[in-house]
This record gives C-alpha cells, sequence and structure tokens, in this order.
C-alpha cells in the first residue's frame, strides 16, 4: 500500500497545490483522486452517492450530507432502503419513488441513466430545480458499484430565468419536438440540419440520414400543380418567410417511396449566431385536399345540374339554391333564403310536405309526387326528394330538396291513360275504367254497408239506323246519346260505352233499387226525346236492365251479367222501358211506393205502437230495464216489423217525426212504471235522421220534462255505422246526453267496422251484442266482445238470446244482461209482463 504523501499548501487561485514530480506514478495517480474527491467534496450544490451491488452505501459525499439531512457517518455501511426515509421531508419521497426505481434498473442492466430534471417546493420559497445522473461502475462485466450524482441547479439566465427552469423548458420543448404529429426540420443553407421523428415518418424514409443534408426541395416533384418548377416556386417561399418572418402555404410533396402527398407547410425565419435558418412545420394534409376536390366537384354537380336543388338548415330554411331551381320556379335565392321551403307551397301541397317530413326525420329520406310552387303562374307537378344530411355525430344538420319537372311526362302518361281507358268516339268511359270504377264502387259499398246499381242500357233498333241513314248518322247519334245520359247522373257516377249502341250506368251509393228507378226513368225521358241530326230528326227508345249490389250481385261479372239480363227482358217486354233483375224486386218497388203513402198517414191515424222487451241482470234474473220496440198496426197488411217499412220512412224523411214519437211514448210509459213501484229503465233506438238533426239534445230534455221521468230512467241505443257517420258533433251530442244522466248504448255491436282505439274515443256506457253471434255452435265472436267490453268498463247485452244454453254460456263467459224470447218467457204472466204489454 502505498504511503500518502503529503502535499504543499496550494497556491492562491487553485484548489489544491500540484504534488511534486518526485514521488512517482502511483503516487501521483493517488494524489490525482484525492484532487478529484476533495473537489467534489468542496463544491457547492453538488451531492455524490456511491452504493454497491448489494444496496450498501459505501461513499456519501459532504454535500449529500448537507443536502438530503443525513450525515455521512450515518449514511456510510447501511441499506439504501433504510435511508430514504430518514431524509429531509422535501427529499423523502424523491428518495423513494425517484431515485429507488432507476437504481434497480441501473443494477439489473449495467447502463447509466440520461440525465433526469426534478423539482421540489422548498417551504417559503421558489421551487429547487435539480439535475440527476445516475451510472455504473463495472469490473469485468458485472455492476460493481452505481454512482448518483445530484446537482443543484442555481445560477440565472441572461432573462433572470434560473438555469433550472430554462433546462425543464429546453427538456419540454424537445419532448414536443420529438412527439409532435407534425413533421418538423431545421434549414441550414437550404439543407436539412435536423428532423424529427414525424418528419422521417411523413417522408417515409427510413431513418433519419435519408433527411438529412437534403434540400427540402429534392422531396418535390419537378413542378407544382399549378405549373411553376419546385425550385423556382419554394425559393420565393423561403424570401418571402426571410422578409416577413414566416410564410405558409400549400406544397405538393414527394415521399422516399415515390408517393405524392398535399402538405402544409409554416416557413419560419430565425437567426442564430448572426446566422439565418429556417425550420419548416410540415402537416399532411392529402385527406383535406381530397375532400375539397369532392366538394368542389359536388358544388360543380349541383350548378350545373338541370333537377332543381334546394339546401336547407336544420330547421328547413333555405340555406342556397341552384339556377335551375331559379329558372323553373322563378325564385331567386334571395326570395326564399331563410325562409322555410313549406311556406311557399299551397296547403294542400304543404300537408303533403308535412307528412313527407315526419318521414324524413324517421328514416332519412323520402320522395313522391308533389306540385312544385311556382313565383308566378300556377304549380308544376315535379318528383321530389327529401334527404337527410348528418353530422359526424348522426344527427341531421341539413336536408336537400331535388325537384325534377315532369310536367310532359305527366301530360303523356295522362293522354296514354285517357286513350287507354275511354271511348274514341263518345270519349265515355270504356269498359277498362267502368271495371276499375265498379271495383271501387264495390268496395265502397261492402264498406260502407250501402247499395249500389248497374244500368245497362241498349238503344232500340240501332242497326236500322246505320244501315239506313249511314254510320255517319249513328256516330253523330251515339255522341248524343252519350251528352244525355252524362247530364242525368251525378258527379259520382259513371256512364260508359261498351261497344256498338249499349251503355252502361253505374249508380254509386244508392239509397234503395227506387231510386235506381228514379234514374232509369229520367234515362229512358232524356234519350227518347227528339234527335236533330243535320238533315235528319230521329225519335229513338232505349231499353235499360237494371242490377242492385247486394241483391242482384257482389261481383263485378254478376251485376253486369244480371243487368244485360234485365235489359233483354225489357226488350222481350216491349221495350222502351226498364226492368229489374228479377219480378221480386218489381213487386218489392211498388210495395214500397204504397208504404210511403200509407206512412205518411199512420202517424195522424195513431197505427204506431210500442212493445217493450225486458233486459235481466244475468248474476241476480232481476229484470233491470226494458227496450222499447216500435210496431206498426197496418190496417191492410197487419203488425209490421220495423225492418218492413224503417228503410221506407227514412227515405221519404219520416224518421225524424216517428223517432219523435217513440221517444215521448217510452218515456211516458216508462213514468207509468215508476208510479207502479217498477223503476225500470226504458231504451230506445235513435234513427240516423235523429243523430243527424240539430236540436236532439232539446228533444230528449223536453220528452224528459213532459214525462216527469228522471233521466237516467232514458237508455238511447245508436248502431255503430251511425256512430262512425254522425263524427265530431254526434259524439258532442252524445257527451252532453250522458252529461245529462241519459244512458247511451251501441247497439248491434259487431256488425259494424269499429275498432278498439276508436271504441276508446266513443261516449258510451253499454254494448249490445248483436243476435247473429249467438246463433250456431261459434260463440267466440260473442265472448271476444264480452272481454273487450271489460277491458273497456263498458256494460255488455246481449240481444236475442233464445235458450237457456246460452244463458249459460253467457253467464259464463261474464255477461251483465240479457234480452230476446228467453227474457220474455221468464216475466210472462208475471204482474210487471203484464204491465209491460199493457
Amino acid at each position: 500500500m502505498v504511503d500518502r504523501i503529503a502535499r504543499p499548501t496550494a497556491a492562491p487561485g487553485r484548489l489544491l497545490a500540484c504534488a511534486p514530480v518526485d514521488i512517482g506514478l502511483a503516487g501521483q495517480a493517488l494524489d490525482f483522486l484525492a484532487i478529484i474527491a476533495a473537489a467534489v467534496e468542496q463544491a457547492p450544490g453538488m451531492a455524490v452517492r456511491g452504493i454497491d451491488r448489494d444496496g450498501i452505501v459505501r461513499y456519501w459525499s459532504p454535500g449529500a450530507a448537507r443536502l438530503y439531512g443525513i450525515r455521512t457517518e450515518q449514511a456510510i455501511g447501511q441499506a439504501w432502503a433504510s435511508l430514504a426515509p430518514a431524509a429531509s421531508s422535501e427529499f423523502a419521497a424523491e428518495l423513494a419513488d425517484g431515485f429507488g426505481p432507476e437504481l434497480a434498473i441501473v443494477l439489473a442492466g449495467g447502463k447509466a441513466r440520461p440525465a433526469r430534471l426534478w423539482q421540489i417546493a422548498a417551504d417559503g420559497a421558489g421551487p429547487r430545480c435539480f439535475c440527476s445522473t445516475l451510472f455504473p461502475l463495472l469490473h469485468e462485466g458485472r455492476v460493481r458499484h452505481v454512482v448518483c450524482i445530484d446537482v443543484e441547479l442555481t445560477a440565472g439566465s441572461q432573462a433572470g430565468m434560473p438555469v433550472g427552469a430554462l433546462l425543464l423548458m429546453a427538456d419540454n420543448f424537445r419532448q414536443l419536438y420529438d412527439k409532435s404529429s407534425d413533421a418538423i426540420v431545421l434549414l441550414r443553407d437550404e439543407h436539412i440540419a435536423e428532423a424529427n421523428p414525424a418528419a422521417v415518418a411523413l417522408f417515409q424514409c427510413e431513418d433519419r440520414q435519408r433527411l438529412l443534408g437534403r434540400r427540402l426541395s429534392d422531396f418535390s416533384p419537378l413542378r407544382q400543380p399549378g405549373g411553376e418548377l419546385s425550385a423556382v416556386l419554394g425559393a420565393q417561399m423561403a424570401a418571402q418567410a426571410h422578409a416577413d418572418g414566416n410564410r405558409r402555404y400549400e406544397w405538393r410533396y414527394l415521399t422516399c417511396l415515390g408517393e405524392l402527398f398535399w402538405g402544409e407547410v409554416l416557413l419560419t425565419s430565425v437567426t442564430l449566431d448572426h446566422s439565418y435558418l429556417f425550420y419548416a412545420v410540415v402537416r399532411d394534409i392529402s385527406a383535406r385536399k381530397l375532400a375539397e376536390r369532392s366538394l368542389y366537384l359536388a358544388a360543380q354537380v349541383v350548378e350545373h345540374a338541370r333537377e332543381a336543388i334546394l339546401v336547407m338548415d336544420e330547421q328547413q330554411n333555405v340555406v342556397s339554391m341552384n339556377p335551375a331551381y331559379s329558372e323553373i320556379s322563378g325564385y331567386r335565392p334571395e326570395d326564399l333564403r331563410g325562409r322555410r321551403f313549406i311556406e311557399v307551397a299551397s296547403a294542400e301541397q304543404q300537408a303533403v310536405l308535412a307528412q313527407a317530413w315526419d318521414l324524413v326525420l324517421r328514416e332519412g329520406h323520402w320522395q313522391g309526387e308533389f306540385l312544385a310552387p311556382r313565383k308566378a303562374g300556377a304549380p308544376y307537378p315535379s318528383w321530389l326528394s327529401l334527404t337527410a344530411i348528418r353530422d359526424h355525430t348522426g344527427q341531421p344538420s341539413n336536408y336537400m330538396a331535388i325537384l325534377l319537372d315532369i310536367s310532359e311526362r305527366k301530360k303523356d302518361e295522362e293522354q296514354t291513360r285517357h286513350l287507354a281507358e275511354h271511348d274514341f268516339l263518345t270519349d265515355l268511359p270504356n269498359r277498362v275504367l267502368l271495371r276499375d270504377r265498379l271495383s271501387l264502387a264495390l268496395a265502397a259499398a261492402r264498406r260502407k254497408l250501402h247499395m249500389l246499381a248497374v244500368l245497362y242500357l241498349d238503344l232500340d233498333h240501332f242497326k236500322h239506323i246505320n244501315d239506313s241513314m249511314g254510320h255517319h248518322v249513328g256516330d253523330l247519334l251515339l255522341k248524343e246519346v252519350a251528352r244525355r245520359l252524362v247530364r242525368c247522373v251525378r258527379g259520382v257516377d259513371t256512364v260508359s260505352r261498351h261497344g256498338g249502341d249499349e251503355f252502361v250506368i253505374l249508380l254509386a251509393e244508392v239509397g234503395g233499387a227506387d231510386q235506381a228507378a228514379h234514374v232509369a226513368a229520367s234515362v229512358l225521358q232524356a234519350v227518347t226525346q227528339v234527335y236533330q241530326l243535320g238533315e235528319y230528326e230521329l225519335h229513338v227508345s232505349a231499353s235499360i236492365g237494371v242490377a242492385v249490389f247486394p241483391g242482384d250481385g257482389d261481383s263485378i261479372d254478376s251485376l253486369m251479367h244480371n243487368a244485360d239480363v234485365a235489359m233483354y227482358h225489357a226488350k222481350s217486354r216491349g221495350r222502351d222501358h226498364f226492368q229489374f233483375f228479377n219480378a221480386d224486386m218489381n213487386a218489392h218497388i211498388v210495395e214500397r211506393a204504397s208504404l210511403e203513402h200509407d206512412l205518411r198517414a199512420a202517424l195522424d191515424k195513431d197505427e204506431f205502437v210500442l212493445e217493450c222487451q225486458p233486459v235481466i241482470a244475468i248474476a241476480s234474473g232481476a229484470v233491470v230495464a226494458c227496450e222499447a220496440l216500435l210496431r206498426w198496426r197496418h190496417p191492410q197488411l197487419g203488425l209490421l216489423l220495423p225492418e218492413r217499412f224503417i228503410a221506407v220512412a227514412e227515405e221519404c224523411g219520416l224518421m225524424v217525426r216517428i223517432g219523435g214519437w217513440v221517444l215521448r211514448q217510452a218515456c211516458l210509459r216508462a213514468r207509468a212504471w215508476h208510479d207502479a213501484g217498477h223503476p225500470l229503465a226504458v231504451s230506445i233506438n235513435l234513427s240516423a235522421a235523429q243523430c243527424m238533426q240539430n236540436n236532439l239534445l232539446h228533444s230528449v230534455q223536453e220528452a224528459l220534462r213532459d214525462a216527469g221521468l228522471p233521466p237516467a230512467g232514458l237508455a238511447l241505443e245508436v248502431t255503430e255505422s251511425i256512430l262512425m257517420k254522425g263524427g265530431a258533433r254526434l259524439m258532442d251530442t252524445l257527451a252532453q246526453l250522458r252529461a245529462l244522466g241519459v244512458t247511451v248504448s251501441i247497439d248491434d255491436f259487431g256488425t259494424g267496422y269499429s275498432r278498439l282505439g276508436t271504441l276508446r274515443q266513443y261516449p258510451v256506457d253499454k254494448l249490445k251484442i248483436d243476435p247473429s253471434f249467438l246463433q250456431g255452435d261459434d260463440l267466440a265472436v260473442a265472448a271476444t266482445i264480452i272481454a273487450m267490453a271489460r277491458q273497456l268498463h263498458l256494460l255488455v247485452i246481449a240481444e236475442g238470446v233464445e235458450t237457456a244454453q246460452q244463458l249459460a254460456y253467457l253467464q259464463e263467459q261474464g255477461c251483465d244482461q240479457y234480452q230476446g224470447r228467453h227474457a220474455c218467457a221468464q216475466v210472462e204472466g208475471s204482474v210487471l209482463g203484464k204491465l209491460l204489454a199493457a
């Protein structure tokens, strides 16, 4: 071991004196190490720690003792992990959480850790900044010691900022530079001197060396898209950046792989050590340029499209329109901009658009025919397409309307359709159109439960006119006959020519056979008037066959066939008259005419009577009400049921008077029952004519008042069909009657077309099941009605109950009340039965 050699005293201005030259190489080495150690121990703000591979502290400088508050003699020989908690409070966390993990990494890997900047907040002072370096000492490839040097950065910068803060700022900028997604290159003398990783990736180079030393123009095509030479234009951009400080522009670049891309460049001029440099930030905008190109092409397409195009905002206000829309509609952009497109349409078309917008909001698109408005003049037919334009979140942000003028197409279609559906001579509908209209009329008749009639007309002896006077006279006659026939019918009816001298008239929604007979008579009178055709004066007669739906057929072919048969019967019976399909129909017409005559006198002769039928509660078996049924004691025909004369009374306008009589008499009868100790309610049927009159509420109030009957003693029955035809006004009247205390029932429920949703809106208390649903073995419909009424909290009455078996089934299903023959038998012979029959 070399003895320690005394050193001379250090000269002024030196840290230590130089060792004598005669001490030898080993002495000189030890002296140098002593100088280094002494320097380290005296250096202000520097802390040095040495730790062996087992984590034991082997060196602890005075600077470390000052910095961390642990004396050297306390630290030497101690395990590092035990010292961290003993350090000063502001350093304890740093030593444990910062130094500890890095020490383990160096011991395991044998590689130095890069310098790390960190800072702490000292009590009552500004933050203190430190720079730490950690490196291993190796022997034979193994880590023997780890040395950590901590330096407190206290010197100031030129601007008075602490060096530590500057280093921290530099470190932050370096991280921004390295991690930036934009390419950043430093240009010195037009050559790339530095480039960040994003630049290497953007230009698709395998490493930075492919970029360094090359000009930025080397990564450009020979010419830019505008035709300028890249080198010349690049020099111009640099000159402008130098003059203005920076320059932003778009540039076409070429990658190392030969692929083109668009970049947005920010070229900034900087000065360093009196020399000029540039740094360029390049951002890939290829996707944006592609989108801009697509938008430009789309704008050009819209601008030059022949279809009218409107763009609207989220509130459907017009934002822009193309020239085609202005040309077609006459509206200028300033006329519509800011207005809702729906506002310029007609009221009818606004309803169409409102429904269309609902579909667009749900499904994103709608198209259909639309009468598009013009600024001046009538609207024009168009094919409108409405499309929702959605933003990145999927929500509608704009709407586009495309209108195609289909005026000419509609004219062509209409002309073609007219030629296909109309007779070329008379311009009347032909067989094709007649069958189409008859099909629609039959569907409506089945749905609304009304009648329609088909009149088959054939001119008598028309062939003789053609043969004797020529076909041109026959054609003139057919045209005039067509004009007369059209004048004899309503707008909803159809007159068609079947060819030759045969015409067919469709009477939609007739009140009955007598109405069809009236039209047939009018047609005969019109056709048989004298014809003045040029020099010819003609007298013509015709034969007409009539078939009525549903009695004479329920299909197009059966009605047409039967009307044709009836027409031949008319010809066989002498021509010049009309004939219904069968004799029974003719007899019925005669009978109805007689009934109408007798009905007008029946009220004055007091020929009407009321028959009261008991209504029994199924649960208790007690009579709870009675239904007053109208009967007519005809002088010759005897007692007639309503089915025999009510339709005639309705057609000749007598039902309001007859219904009023029934209402008053029923209230008087109920009052008499009350006086006899049987407080039963009486129910009557309201006719359609009564329901349509304006003073129904007043009539009911007056009848109750005159009879002295409380409103709860009266029940009014209305059929489903009357309810549907009566609309809101009838609903309101019935609601007022219910509020008065009168009970309202739906009669013959199940025979109409009520839906459950509609039934909820009816102001009714009871449902009466039609007797047809109690016939046969299948009673499922009756059970369904009862269940539905239960859900709606309505009372259910079964009509037409004839057997105990039917009653038992109704009781099992939960029906409330019943009436019919079985109910009448329960009270027959009783005091109440005699009272009801009185």
